[in-house]
């Protein structure tokens, strides 16, 4: 079953914006409640898209300089990038499993 994994703000370019396959960054913090509401649906979309989509998260106490690009104001937030650098989609807040994957679907249709 797939996992997220952990992405960086040396290795974004690399791990997202050259990726071949659709990647929804978590970003998120330890001290963020919403964030830990939303990592156990994270984990299990991971695994649910598997070979299609992977799931990466950021801590953004530790990165600054993406979410800082990406002009990231609040978390928890969820982008969406499908071959390039700029994201397809936004996800913001702690929205239901049926929502995220609605967002998730329209990206891969």
């Amino acid at each position: 079953m797939a996992k997220t994994f952990e992405v960086t703000d040396s290795t974004f370019l690399d791990e997202v914006v050259n990726s071949d396959t659709p990647v929804v960054v978590d970003f998120w913090a330890e001290w963020c409640g919403p964030c830990k509401m939303i990592a156990p649906i994270v984990e299990e979309l991971a695994g649910e898209y598997e070979g299609k989509v992977k799931f990466a998260k950021m801590d953004v106490d530790s990165n600054p300089q993406t979410p800082m690009q990406f002009g990231i104001r609040g978390i928890p937030t969820l982008l969406i990038f499908n071959g390039g650098e700029t994201p397809v989609d936004q996800v913001v807040g702690a929205l239901p499993k049926s929502r995220i994957k609605e967002r998730v679907d329209q990206v891969i249709a």
